[in-house]
């Protein structure tokens, strides 16, 4: 007796349309053979940027690459493009490659000849780009030292390789160049090397520091949390302070901070230096800044009992010297401030002229209210740029065990940025989309869905036409290879 055949699945033809609800008198149908599309149409532009700023090459030079030529199917910059272009459209994951790496328009964007990879043998057939495995190892190199790790990276080129990208975007006859420092607290969440507990973000971080001409990046070095904000910020300033100096040569430099940098090492180094460095950093209270600026705390509170306003300024200026920790008395502003919730005392040091600079248009900008509330306040706009690294380019994703590869992580996160920043600078200057955030900018700009045919001559990307944006991208578009003819 011939055993009973387990019942098989219905067979599934490929070419059957989907069918769904009618619209009115039209049937609805859907099918899979709409050829090879892809919903990153604007990743173009980030090729266009790449090429002029020489971003992705320049990283590529910072990396040995130890493997045998004869079995290498992905040099080093196609690699670190697929890294940062992934990290710029919103693939913060290594996982998420082992779906992009079949998109020809990404392939296209790392300049792999054969961006629908048929010339690729094996199961990698139809994959033009890297596995999620062969970018761990990119990340992994110097770390690991087995016969798969074979592409390590030089640490202090990457550091120079953003400084130096980073100045080559500032304005070459600028007159005045503002450095922004902060340290920004990169929670943990598991047993990384170099994890220490902080208090303040309460909770096992990396503290990492970064600096920032504008919207510029010019540094971004990974340090641990038992530390400081101030730990280790003057090595850094003397090589930024040199790399402006050497672009911008009749630039006043002025350094921006908060308390955490209001240093006596950080502003004796800025007071010592030949040109002098400038600086307006924030500053602690204590007892006896308090008791200088009760009058102006008294006139806070009269004005406000006298006007009935929410809250009430006062500004005061005068010198001040630590008892031991300060090597000379210095130029403090303090702003009492009175709200219904108490009041709200503030202090910043600083060497800035009162009188402002010989030739300023505005003589006054350094006078105690206004150096407060326009120019040291406008720091705040570099913790909306660092949001905008965390939050949309996954700036805080150090979930590596090792120090160095989280380092690397940080540094790709921050050269992500750069291009996208340099889309906006270039591409949309003047436009809608000339202050987005990253997020807004990807949303609206890159994500385009796209068809894309490969031939012989040409790669033929055609942009849906529902795109409502067409426009601003035709706009951006020849802003950007105009730019490019002209650099070139």
């Amino acid at each position: 007796m011939k055993p009973l055949l387990a019942p098989t699945a219905p067979t599934v033809c490929p070419e059957q349309p989907l069918l769904f609800r009618d619209l009115g008198p039209r049937q609805v149908v859907a099918d899979f053979s709409g050829g090879t599309l892809s919903t990153d149409g604007g990743a173009l532009l980030l090729r266009e940027v790449d090429q002029r700023l020489g971003l992705s090459r320049a990283v590529a030079e910072c990396f040995t690459d130890q493997r045998d030529a004869r079995f290498v199917e992905h040099p080093l910059q196609p690699l670190v493009m697929q890294r940062l272009a992934g990290l710029a459209l919103g693939y913060n994951d290594l996982n998420d490659h082992a779906q992009v790496r079949l998109d020809p328009l990404l392939a296209v964007v790392c300049d792999k000849a054969d961006p629908l990879g048929q010339e690729r043998g094996g199961r990698h057939r139809g994959s033009a780009l890297a596995a999620p495995a062969t970018l761990n190892r990119l990340e992994l190199s110097n770390n690991k030292r087995t016969r798969a790790h074979k592409l390590p990276h030089d640490p202090a080129k990457l550091e120079a390789c953003l400084l130096t990208l980073g100045v080559r975007c500032l304005a070459k006859h600028a007159r005045e160049i503002v450095v922004d420092l902060d340290a920004m607290g990169h929670l943990l969440h598991g047993t990384q090397e170099g994890r220490h507990f902080n208090a303040y973000y309460d909770g096992y971080c990396y503290l990492p520091l970064y600096a920032f001409v504008g919207d510029v990046p010019l540094w971004a070095q990974l340090r641990t949390s038992d530390h400081g904000g101030a730990h280790g910020v003057v090595p850094a300033l003397e090589k930024i302070v040199a790399a402006i100096r050497r672009r911008c040569k009749r630039a006043r430099i002025i350094l921006r901070g908060d308390s955490g940098f209001g240093h006596e090492e950080i502003m004796a180094w800025c007071e010592a230096q030949r040109r002098e460095v400038y600086y307006c950093l924030g500053f602690g209270k204590n007892s006896v800044l308090l008791e200088k600026l009760a009058p102006a705390l008294a006139a806070a509170r009269a004005r406000r009992c006298l006007t009935g306003a929410a809250s009430a300024r006062a500004f005061a200026a005068f010198e001040y010297r630590t008892q031991t920790s300060w090597s000379r008395a210095r130029w403090v502003i303090g702003k009492a401030e009175v709200m219904a919730a108490g009041d709200n005392p503030r202090f910043v040091v600083t060497n800035l002229p009162a009188q402002g600079f010989k030739g300023d248009a505005d003589r006054t900008r350094f006078q105690p209210q206004s150096l407060y509330e326009n120019f040291y306040c406008a720091r705040g706009e570099m913790e909306n740029v660092l949001k905008q690294q965390t939050l949309d380019l996954a700036g805080d994703r150090l979930s590596t065990h090792y120090l160095a590869s989280n380092q690397l992580r940080l540094w790709l996160a921050t050269f992500a940025y750069l291009l996208m920043e340099r889309v906006r600078a270039w591409g949309l200057a003047g436009t809608a989309l000339a202050n987005a955030t990253v997020g807004t900018v990807r949303l609206k700009l890159l994500k385009v869905a796209a068809q894309v045919r490969v031939s012989v001559r040409r790669v033929y990307v055609q942009l849906s036409s529902a795109y409502p944006l067409a426009g601003l991208f035709r706009h951006c578009q020849r802003r950007l290879m105009g730019a490019a003819g002209a650099s070139g």
